[in-house]
């Protein structure tokens, strides 16, 4: 039996799931007739999944998801995709290669979902990630530009993240000092991170919503030739979601 020293060390060391895997053991009768060897491993893989649980749980909480999207509920019958288009996105393989993800689709064809349901899965593969709409974004942005070196603090923060997700994309009128922002944080993300674009607007709309000059070529050039295109469909899930709750 351990004595009260050791655990107050265990705990010292932030090794409270090693004490519970042991204090598991101890009730379990099954494992009294275990080696060492094999209650050891059996001890080392329950603190080392339950500290990935936690990790995991910690990178979702930061990541502030719009929704609590899941890749195993997604609706596909009468969508713009496959499953298995969706699930060859899930494993991240475009992070490590940092491409970007454009979903794009009406109003009501769950974008949003979609980019959060993959941002959760780049969570569970301990990948730094971030949700955001893009009008918070600028909104956020210009409220840090009337504080020294706020818009260095927010670029900063913004293409720190491995994964970003910019939801509503393109949604609404962008000024000038935004579209050199967009560029800055496109710039300093591209070739280095990965970001998930959510959007209602066609790849042929973008340069004129961009503002139509420079700024919007380097952006659409930075954004759109290595991405991977995955259209939500027309059928608008938040009715089916509705009704199917009636029903």
């Amino acid at each position: 039996m351990m004595n009260d020293e050791t655990r107050r060390k265990l705990l010292e060391m932030g090794m409270q799931e090693i004490l519970d895997a042991i204090d598991m053991q101890n009730k379990d009768i099954d494992c009294t007739v275990l080696g060492f060897d094999e209650r050891m491993q059996m001890i080392v893989d329950y603190a080392y999944q339950e500290k990935f649980n936690q990790r995991v749980k910690r990178l979702i909480k930061q990541a502030k998801f719009r929704l609590d999207g899941d890749i195993n509920s997604i609706y596909y019958s009468e969508r713009g995709f496959r499953r298995e288009d969706l699930h060859s996105i899930a494993s991240c393989g475009f992070i490590k290669e940092n491409r970007s993800v454009i979903i794009h689709g009406p109003t009501g064809s769950g974008k949003t979902y979609l980019g959060c349901a993959l941002g959760k899965m780049a969570c569970r593969q301990k990948i730094r990630t971030r949700y955001i709409r893009m009008p918070d974004l600028l909104m956020e942005y210009e409220e840090q530009s009337i504080i020294q070196n706020g818009k260095q603090k927010v670029l900063k923060k913004y293409s720190g993240y491995e994964l970003l997700i910019l939801d509503e994309w393109l949604f609404e009128d962008i000024t000038e000092s935004s579209i050199q922002f967009i560029f800055e944080l496109i710039e300093r993300r591209y070739d280095n991170t990965s970001t998930i674009f959510c959007t209602q607007y066609p790849k042929k709309d973008w340069h004129a919503r961009l503002g139509g000059g420079v700024h919007a070529d380097s952006i659409m050039d930075r954004i759109v030739h290595n991405a991977i295109w995955l259209f939500a469909g027309t059928k608008n899930m938040r009715e089916w979601t509705a009704k199917a709750d009636i029903d």
